[in-house]
């Protein structure tokens, strides 16, 4: 076990390593650069999806994200207690790395509309967002429409009832 000094081990040769650079009172101080640079930032699937999630939501013509099923089991699972809260990333599947994320997206939209435009609006809005708020390089959106909102679709349909 080696003892820590004021000088780091690159690697190399003894006479190859880095000097940290000191203060005044011994701390570490200074450092060269912008005090934001200093460390790691991660970004976690899920706030990518989030953000996404709710940024295709933002776009007239799509009704809803998800495919029936999955739409049906969050309707479930939001009524049980302890149940997921937000279904913003209901939909949504991102896939972040350290400079650049993929998002596929599964929508439903309202009859209509023109799929086309909804999904380039729905793109320019994903990418905008996600971009904007991570920093990240958004490399592809891809978009299932899953459904159709039709306009005599009722939205709210009786639950059977069990006896």
């Amino acid at each position: 076990m080696s003892e820590r000094t004021g000088h780091e081990p690159s690697g190399g040769s003894g006479d190859e390593s880095r000097e940290l650079r000191k203060s005044s009172s011994g701390k570490r101080g200074g450092g060269g650069g912008d005090p934001g640079s200093r460390g790691r930032t991660t970004i976690a699937d899920g706030v990518v999806e989030k953000i996404a999630g709710l940024a295709a939501r933002d776009v007239v013509g799509v009704h809803a994200m998800g495919s029936g099923l999955s739409r049906t089991f969050g309707a479930v699972r939001d009524r049980v207690p302890g149940g997921q809260k937000s279904n913003a990333t209901r939909g949504v599947k991102a896939e972040v790395g350290e400079v650049q994320t993929a998002l596929d997206l599964e929508i439903v939209v309202d009859y209509g509309v023109s799929i086309g435009d909804v999904a380039r609006a729905v793109r320019e809005n994903v990418i905008s967002a996600v971009e904007r708020m991570t920093g990240l390089e958004v490399v592809e959106v891809n978009i299932a429409v899953s459904d159709v909102k039709l306009p005599e679709d009722e939205e709210d349909e009786p639950e059977p009832r069990l006896q």
